[in-house]
């Protein structure tokens, strides 16, 4: 999953280890993850805030604190932590398994923090630095250059009620793939017309992007 070995591995095992497992696996000595998330939520904002002060040297701190939010928000880091393979090795209960969409990209995110947590205890904050700067960090250009830091559902409702005096509609129109791996198709509709449609992994990721497209669509951009 990652590219260096921690020196204890069994922090490692506490990171992945959500509080759900341990209700049916009472024999396990190890702690849940979320003090180690707490830990790791903290150094990730310290590690992004400082980045995004000195690579954008004329944005004011509301930008960057937007900035900032998108880096660090829910969606963006259940996505980091998917494709280091986090799912693979996450440690849950039998019904949490089964869950996915909202509930499980927060446990990814939340394992993510724990992760980078961990780190530190084992390595140090340089450590936890590199692999903030290796796995996050590369999202921000991206991020900013499309806007993906403005929440695009809120600017298309804007937009809509101020322009064409409609409020705007989602409606799922199709689910695809296992409970664990699904991906959601959505479309925005004013009145019964399609606009744009979005996909992602939970409605509300697909929500965004049919937003998103949306905007686009219609020349909303601000």
């Amino acid at each position: 999953m990652f590219d260096f070995n921690f020196k204890n591995p069994e922090l490692l095992k506490q990171a992945l280890l959500h509080r759900s497992y341990l209700n049916e696996h009472p024999e396990i000595k190890l702690e849940h993850n979320e003090r180690l998330e707490f830990l790791g939520d903290a150094i990730l904002e310290l590690v992004t805030t400082d980045y995004l002060f000195h690579k954008y040297p004329r944005r004011d701190e509301g930008e960057l604190t937007a900035f900032r939010a998108a880096l660090v928000n829910a969606e963006t880091l259940s996505d980091v932590a998917s494709k280091l393979g986090v799912n693979k090795h996450l440690l849950l209960s039998k019904g949490e398994q089964k869950d996915s969409g909202r509930a499980r990209q927060n446990i990814l995110a939340n394992t993510f923090e724990a992760i980078i947590g961990a780190l530190y205890l084992d390595q140090g904050y340089e450590t936890a630095k590199i692999f903030i700067t290796k796995h996050l960090l590369p999202l921000t250009d991206r991020i900013v250059a499309q806007n993906l830091w403005q929440d695009s559902k809120s600017l298309f409702q804007e937009q809509a009620q101020e322009l064409v005096d409609i409020t705007p509609a989602y409606r799922v129109i199709s689910e695809i793939g296992p409970d664990h791996e699904k991906i959601f198709t959505v479309g925005v509709y004013l009145n019964d017309d399609l606009i744009a449609e979005g996909r992602g992994p939970s409605k509300q990721r697909a929500e965004q992007e049919a937003a998103r497209a949306g905007l686009t669509a219609n020349g909303w951009e601000k």
